[in-house]
């Protein structure tokens, strides 16, 4: 899901081009967590986690202790379920790219600052420029078609709380999508409701730059 960045070094005065190297969220998180602001809900520190938790931080995770996780981890159960949710839909018929565009729209409509910051950086890092990022984030991201299609139709799923219409569903599916792109998409929704509902609970934050001002 993540793409890379290239890396240079310089010897002397030689310049040396290294191969790309996989952005690496943990080092960007590290750069902007939020000064001394708490979470309302104690972090699990992954160096003393005991028992699912603690096999969850060491294999999934592992070089992924982000703030939202390390919260979540009050429940191991819920992380746990989480995590195989979302590597589930990742597997599904939704591309990264399309996946993002899901989560982008509901957390602007959920409010959501934390999973607006993470999920921005996951879509550029995915093939959307920082300009879809703001439209999608207004659940109307022009310029593709089939994108602009998901953006409304997650968008009318949001607001008709789920009471999607005829004429929804046809703009929808005109466009290419089919009955599994739909279940697909309400799944992601589930997923970033969780998401969002959770970090508003616990004020989480941040582990990545804010996202832009709409």
């Amino acid at each position: 899901m993540l793409r890379h960045v290239l890396s240079q070094t310089v010897s002397r005065s030689t310049v040396v081009q290294r191969k790309p190297e996989p952005l690496n969220l943990w080092n960007l998180r590290m750069a902007h967590t939020s000064g001394s602001q708490q979470s309302v809900l104690p972090p699990v520190d992954p160096k003393t986690a005991q028992g699912k938790a603690k096999e969850i931080f060491e294999g999934p995770l592992k070089g992924k202790h982000f703030n939202i996780y390390r919260s979540v981890a009050n429940s191991p159960a819920a992380l746990d379920g989480l995590l195989k949710f979302s590597s589930a839909l990742n597997n599904g018929v939704l591309s990264a790219k399309e996946r993002e565009v899901v989560q982008l729209v509901v957390g602007e409509a959920n409010h959501c600052h934390y999973c607006v910051a993470a999920h921005t950086l996951l879509a550029t890092t995915s093939g959307l420029t920082q300009e879809q990022t703001l439209e999608a984030r207004k659940g109307n991201l022009t310029g593709d078609a089939k994108l602009q299609a998901l953006s409304r139709f997650t968008s009318a799923l949001v607001t008709k709380k789920g009471f999607a219409d005829k004429e929804d569903l046809a703009a929808f599916k005109s466009v290419g999508y089919t009955d599994a792109h739909v279940v697909e998409v309400i799944g992601q929704l589930a997923l970033a409701t969780f998401t969002n509902y959770f970090n508003h609970v616990n004020q989480t934050p941040l582990d990545f730059p804010p996202a832009p001002k709409l």
